[in-house]
């Protein structure tokens, strides 16, 4: 028989086994002017901010860069969310922060699956019905696929989940810090629905 300290400690590490990947601190927020919804997680010196974008604010984006009105209506309605990253260690410190989108999943209905990152919508254009113009302002509008944050940096962009508006989702986070990959999850977030 197991003494109490350690049948606590194995059912530490049978939660830990079930419940898989962390669950970061997770601030949710609304914007008091917007009412747009923002999630923001920290997990050591990584910190991670998702906030909705209205499908009418995405759209009127992307028309002013060039893209037919059918194009912008369906990056706008493929759940795009701003994202912002950054490595809060002091500049002095070692060891960046790796981010890969490839690397993100997704939980929606009980499927787990890919995020949708820029080289995916790139390919699905066929030659001639975007510009070299509009697809350069899409790639330098949306979150690098693949970006390393030395300490104090910190990067923008917008990201696809490529979900209808309204929608909700489990996200986990994969990173690496110091060499070492960590996940974390963030549940719950929407879609903006359109106004």
């Amino acid at each position: 028989m197991l003494s109490p300290i350690h049948q606590i400690n194995a059912l530490f590490i049978f939660f830990a086994l079930i419940l898989g990947p962390a669950m970061a601190d997770v601030i949710r927020s609304v914007d008091e002017q917007t009412g747009l919804l923002s999630w923001r997680m920290q997990e050591g010196d990584f910190e991670l901010k998702v906030t909705q974008l209205l499908p009418d604010q995405t759209r009127a984006f992307f028309l002013a860069r060039g893209f037919s009105k059918e194009t912008a209506n369906t990056i706008a309605t493929g759940c795009i969310m701003q994202t912002i990253g950054s490595n809060s260690a002091d500049k002095d410190a070692h060891g960046a922060v790796d981010v890969d989108l490839k690397r993100w999943r997704m939980l929606h209905n009980g499927s787990e699956g890919p995020i949708k990152p820029k080289e995916q919508w790139d390919s699905e254009w066929p030659a001639g019905k975007v510009s070299d113009a509009a697809r350069l302002a899409f790639r330098w509008a949306t979150f690098p696929t693949q970006q390393d944050f030395a300490p104090g940096d910190y990067g923008w962009g917008m990201t696809s989940f490529g979900l209808l508006p309204g929608s909700y989702f489990d996200l986990k986070v994969v990173w690496s810090a110091g060499g070492v990959q960590k996940e974390a999850w963030i549940r719950g977030i929407q879609c903006a629905e359109e106004r």
